[in-house]
Parts: structure tokens; sequence; C-alpha cells
């Protein structure tokens, strides 16, 4: 910066600048209210009907968030533009203060172009006037005076380009629409972009010469910055993606020399938050982070450069990364496709391309769950249950697939490669005696994620949303397309098999079946698949699932045979129930006969479940019917799963009692809060079966299968009773109509016979 710019620059133009962003972070405000109260509410609201619907609503709350984005954008550049000006006019005056002090030691200061001037004396003795005496200085002086106005120019320049740089990064973010970065000024920003340079600079290091000083720098840098989007991409870009991988790869190392305990921790945070990092960065659109993602993936076939750690391939480290993180959504379905194009093509028979003996020393996961984290499919599959968007499109329905799916559809190939055709390798720590396989966990995690909309471990807030406060529902259209093929997949005659040898996929399954009982009641309440009853069971999203009645009861027998499963789809139904006995009051006929349908739309559903449950206990204990009566006293405590339920914004949120990571199942509910009969049921009903189950939770606690049935149909005649009341319009017609037993029946009679007649028959235990 030249010497006179500064001394003399009005910054009149930047003022204006100011004023007219300041000026448009108002009218952007305006705006962003309005698409955000009137238009986008409207939207929610309207009763629109048909794909015009889904693609109409998507298209205005995208528009809402742009909006958003934008009064975001323009208020950070605003401030950034005022930050630097202020900046500028305080280094002017310690110029001029500078200069002002080097005349009264008879010392001027020239600009002499191109960012350079010259310290001279400002009149010589010889040529001062007569009687004039001018200030003495010496050589020290002079030097003083050019040291200052260095400094001063150095940081003006500092400044200068530090925000250019910023404003630049910002901008670049974003191909189209707006970044959503938030800087409150320069200085911010410009810090966020230095500590990406340093920190970039200390992984260039080989790991094996990174003190554990230096790598407790690193992690606390990245832990303050990981979701900071400017701070992310410069990391990422100067880092390169070989470089961050042999990095990790070589930190994650316990064998190299000198190795300190507190490296082992410090490793793991690296893990966690470098991973975060790297997600905050691929959701920037700049064209060289573009280039940046596309070079991580061609690298992840490569074996790396990192000999200490057993030289793995680029999927094996970045997929231990990517287990943290929020990615972006075309970044993680390329990295997805390449990962299992080569998987499929370099495994089977025996083959396994992801390990080899000198590996066997290092783990790449350093958080537990059983995996050491040599299989790269299951950190992918964890990075998909923590995306839901990116985990919905990866598993969608194929093109022009459209309504109940039979042997004959096409199916998503990455859904059916993975629960029916690979071989998962061993990934379980050295001398773990536990036979669980983590990758499949991890894919009933990422579907989760896919067909609820929800991160697999999102927690619920009470009073809020679960996951992000104000949210609800996010079933669409496209997760109901990934749950119709996992119905008809574990539905199908293979589901039985399939569900007992892959018992971590259980908790998965009920917390998907739950997540859609509306649909699946729906889908029960017609004649075969005629005269469907939307009235008692309306759609609560654009383009419900489609289970087809008998893909419906299928899915339901399936489910019922496994305890965890079992439990939590029942609890989820339950729940569903209620809210419909809540949004009709037992106070007229119109309401009451709502309510009779819920209540027997229940009864068949548990009596599906439950017959299938009866069914496996004795299949699985034909020998041993202590064993068998046991197995039905823990099914019949389901109610457990529903103690803490939180409910808002028409979805209940169920903690899963024993799940990882403190998950939570879901289950919609026909009203936007809880009425007075479901918050009597969760507050009072829950608790009482609770105490009743830890009176009986030992192992000597049995239950034969008419106990079991008995109780099952207790519980439902239980929300009958508080239903219909002493008082209301609908007692006084029981007496003349037979509901208690027609509610019996169905239970007993019709939904345990369409479980023994049309449902899938109890797996078979593989004898020792």
């Amino acid at each position: 910066m030249d010497l006179d710019a500064l001394r003399f620059g009005t910054f009149s133009q930047l003022d204006e600048a100011i004023g007219d962003w300041e000026e448009m972070v108002k009218k952007l405000k305006a705006l962003e209210t309005s698409a955000r109260d009137d238009l986008k509410a409207k939207a929610l609201k309207a009763n629109w009907e048909g794909a015009n619907a889904a693609v109409s609503r998507e298209f205005i709350g995208k528009t809402a968030g742009e909006f958003a984005d934008a009064r975001t954008q323009a208020d950070t550049i605003a401030k950034i533009l005022r930050d630097t000006r202020n900046e500028f006019v305080a280094y002017r005056e310690q110029l001029n203060e500078a200069i002002a002090r080097g005349l009264k030691k008879n010392l001027t200061v020239t600009d002499t172009g191109c960012g350079t001037f010259t310290v001279t004396m400002n009149v010589h003795p010889d040529r001062a006037a007569k009687g004039t005496t001018t200030p003495d200085h010496t050589q020290q002086d002079v030097d003083a005076l050019a040291d200052e106005i260095g400094r001063i120019l150095g940081k003006a320049v500092e400044s200068d380009t530090s925000a250019a740089q910023v404003l630049r990064l910002l901008v670049d973010q974003t191909e189209q629409g707006f970044s959503d970065a938030v800087y409150a000024d320069r200085d911010s920003a410009a810090r966020a972009v230095k500590a990406a340079e340093e920190m970039a600079a200390l992984m260039k290091k080989n790991p094996r010469d990174v003190t554990t000083t230096e790598l407790n720098r690193l992690t606390d840098t990245l832990a303050r910055y990981k979701n900071d989007p400017l701070f992310a991409e410069r990391f990422a870009l100067d880092a390169t993606p070989k470089q961050t991988l042999e990095f990790y790869a070589g930190i994650a190392d316990p064998g190299i020399p000198t190795y300190d305990p507190k490296r082992g921790e410090l490793a793991k945070l690296l893990q966690r938050d470098l991973g975060i990092t790297l997600g905050t960065a691929t959701r920037s659109d700049s064209s060289r982070m573009q280039a940046w993602e596309k070079e991580l993936v061609e690298l992840g076939q490569d074996a790396l450069d990192a000999e200490h750690a057993g030289s793995p391939r680029g999927f094996t480290v970045m997929s231990n990364l990517m287990r943290f993180g929020d990615y972006d959504d075309d970044f993680l379905n390329d990295y997805g496709e390449k990962l299992l194009a080569f998987d499929k093509e370099n495994s089977g028979n025996g083959l396994n391309p992801w390990t080899h003996p000198g590996m066997l020393g290092a783990d790449l996961h350093l958080w537990g769950g059983n995996s050491r984290g040599f299989d790269p499919v299951t950190g992918f599959l964890e990075a998909l249950g923590h995306n839901p968007d990116a985990s919905t499109r990866f598993f969608g329905r194929p093109a022009g697939s459209d309504g109940p799916l039979d042997d004959d559809s096409p199916l998503n190939e990455h859904l059916t490669y993975l629960t029916k055709e690979r071989v998962w390798p061993p990934d379980a720590p050295v001398g773990s005696d536990d036979e669980s396989v983590a990758g499949r966990d991890s894919l009933g995690h990422a579907l989760e994620a896919a067909t609820t909309g929800y991160a697999y471990d999102a927690a619920a807030h009470p009073g809020k949303g679960p996951g992000d406060p104000g949210e609800a529902d996010r079933r669409t259209a496209a997760t109901a397309g990934v749950m119709e093929q996992i119905a008809h997949l574990y539905g199908s005659k293979d589901g039985p098999a399939m569900l007992r040898a892959q018992p971590e996929m259980a908790d998965s399954l009920g917390r998907m079946g739950s997540a859609y009982v509306d649909d699946i009641d729906y889908a029960l309440s017609g004649i075969g698949d005629v005269d469907k009853d939307a009235g008692d069971f309306p759609a609560k999203y654009d383009g419900r699932a489609d289970f087809g009645e008998q893909g419906a009861i299928n899915f339901l027998s399936v489910l019922g045979q496994n305890e965890t499963s079992h439990g939590i789809v029942t609890a989820g139904q339950h729940i569903y129930t209620l809210s419909l006995l809540d949004a009709h009051p037992a106070t007229n006929q119109a309401n009451f006969e709502h309510g009779r349908d819920a209540l027997s739309m229940e009864a068949e559903v548990r009596g599906i479940l439950d017959h299938s449950r009866v069914q496996q206990a004795e299949a699985d204990f034909k020998h041993d019917a202590d064993e068998a009566n046991k197995s039905l006293a823990r099914s019949g405590e389901w109610g457990k799963y529903a103690v803490g339920a939180v409910i808002t914004g028409g979805i209940a949120a169920i903690p899963v009692p024993g799940a990882t990571a403190g998950a939570i199942a879901f289950a919609p509910i026909a009203t936007d809060i809880a009425g007075e009969a479901l918050e009597t049921f969760l507050g009072q009903e829950i608790d009482k079966s609770v105490e009743k189950g830890e009176k009986k939770a030992t192992e000597d606690a049995q239950q034969t299968s008419a106990e079991f049935y008995a109780k099952g149909i207790g519980s439902i005649a239980d929300s009958y009773g508080k239903y219909v009341g002493d008082g209301s319009v609908a007692a006084e017609r029981t007496d003349s109509e037979d509901i208690k037993k027609d509610l019996e029946s169905t239970y007993l009679g019709l939904g345990s016979g369409e479980n023994q007649y049309r449902g899938r028959p109890p797996s078979e235990k593989e004898e020792d």
C-alpha cells in the first residue's frame, strides 16, 4: 500500500459500499422474515396433492432458506468491510501521528511509489531561515521512524490483503446461491484463515516427527475451527488429500518410536475433529474444493505411503475420518459409488482388499464400537448415518419404479449388495469375544437416516423437535422409497433368515418400522389393496410409503420374530394409536368411529407382531419351554421403550434402552402436540408398566404364550377403557355393540391369523 493512499485517502467509496451493504442487509432481513413466516408457512399448510405438492413445497422451503443465507452473507460482508475501513482509519491516524513526531525532529516522510517511502531531513540547517534553529536528530531517530512507518503500512496491507482474501473465499463458498458463513469482523475471519495455513503446514510433517505439543496444538485448533467454512476449506486445500490421509494414518499408529501414551487420546480427538473439519470443507462449492474431492476419491483404491501404519488404502483411512461430520451429499455419493465398485470387484472367494498382515498392529478407528477401522465400508455407512439426505439418495428407489414392490421389481443395487450379497470381513479388536459385525450395525444406521431424514443418533430435546430445534416429521416420497425397499427385502421369503443372520440390524429395523406405522396401518386398512382408509390413517407427508397389504403383513411378521424389533415397533404402534384417540375424543359418533377403527387397527397389527413373537420363541427354544417363556416375558415389557418419549411437531421421539449413542426411535402422531390421552399414557401408564417389569425382571421371570397374549389384549383393553370413559357418548353405545369382543377377536383372530396363514414362518435356529 502506498503511503499517500493511506495518508490522504478519504475512503468515501468504501463508506458508500458499506452503506449499500448495510441497507441490503435490512432489505434481505425483511424478505427473509416474509419468506419464512408467510411464503413457507402457507406452503406447509396448503392442501396440495400429487407430485407438484412435494416439488413445490421443497422449492419454496429452499427459497426461504436462500433468503436467510443471503442476509447472512450480506451481513458478514458489511461487517468485514466496516471493520476493515475502521482499521484503515486507525492506521491513518497512527501514520499521521508518527509523521508529526518526525517533523518535530526535522524529519519528513516521502512516498516514492509502489509501497516504498523515504525518511529524510525536512530542512537542512544551511538552508534554514535566518535566525531559525532546526531540531537535531540522529540516525537512530531516522531508522526508528522508518521502522514505525513500515510497521503501520504493513498492518494496513495485511488488513487490505486479508479482507480481499476472506471476501473471495466467502463468495467462492457457493457456486450458486449464498454462503451461511458468519464472521463478526475482518480480524476473526483472517485469524481463521491464518490458523488454517499454520495447521496445514504442520500436517505436512512426517507424523513420526510431530511432537506431542504440536499434536496437542493441532487438535485444539481443529476443535475450535472445525465448523468454520473458511478455515476448513483453506486447511483442506493447503494440506492436500494425500498428505491428510497419510498424516492421520501415521498419527493413529501406536507403534511409532518414542510413543507418548498421551498421543493415543490426541489421535482419537484428531480422528473426530479432522473428520468434522473435512466435512465442513466439502460443503464449499468452490472449483478448488471440487478438484480436491475428486483427487481424494481417486486416491481411494491406492495404497498410501504410510509404511509405519501398514500402508492402508485411501478409502480405508478416509472412511474412518468421515465417521464424524456433515459432508456434502454429492461428495458422499460419488465416494460411495467408487468404494462399493472397488469392493465388489476385489472381494469374495476369500479375498479381502482392505487388510494384510502389515496393518494388524495399527487401528484406524479409535472410538470403539467393535471395529478397528479396517473395513472402509463400515466407516462410509456411519457417514451416511450422519448425513440423511446423502443416504436417501444413495439407497433411493431406481428411477421409474413406482407402486408396491414385487419379486420382479428393480431394487437399489447398493441396498441389495449390502443386505444380501456382501461378505463382511472381520474387523473386531484383537481378543474381542463379540461376534457382532460392526459393518451391519452401521448399515442399519445408514438406513435409519435414509428413511427418517434424521441422523441415526439424533437426540431428542424436550420441548423442541428431535435433532434440530423446531423440526418435526422429515419423511418424504424419497425416504419412503427407501423404506418400501427395506420392507420388501426383509419381508420377503428370505427375510426371516436375513434377520437371524443379521441380529445387528434388529434395532434399526424396529426403529424404521416404528417411523412408518401410520403407513403400515393404512396399508392394512382396506380390503386387500382396495378402498384403504385415508380418513382414519391420513398421510403425514406427500408421497407416503406404499407397502401393499401383503407387504405390510410380511414385514410386520418378520419384525415380530426378534425381541428388539418387536418391542420398538409395538411401542411406536401404541403411541400412534393413542395419538389418534387424542385427536378424536369419544364425545360424538363421528369421533368414536375414528377411535374404534384406530383401536381395531392396533389390535390387528399387535396380533401379527405378537403371534410372530410367540412362534419364533417356540422355534428358538423348542426343547426348553422355560427359556421360551423367559423370552416372551422380556417381549411383554415393550412399554419400557416409551419411557421418556418426547412429543413435538407431529412426531414422537422414543429413547431406546440399551442402544448405542442414545439412539431414539420415531413414531408419527396424529397431532402436532400431545393431548391428554397421550400425556396420561406417557406420564403414568408407562411408569406403571416399568414398575411391574422391574419387579419381574429376573432370570426366573417367565410368561407362557397364553399369558403373553392376555397381556397384549389387556393393554388394548386399557386404552379402550380410558378412551370410552364413564360419561361419554361412546360409553352409551358400548352396551349395544360388542366392541370389546370385536377388538379381542381382531387381536387374537384376525391379526394372529394373518401372521399364521399369510405371514412369514419363523426362522430356524441352526443346531450346534
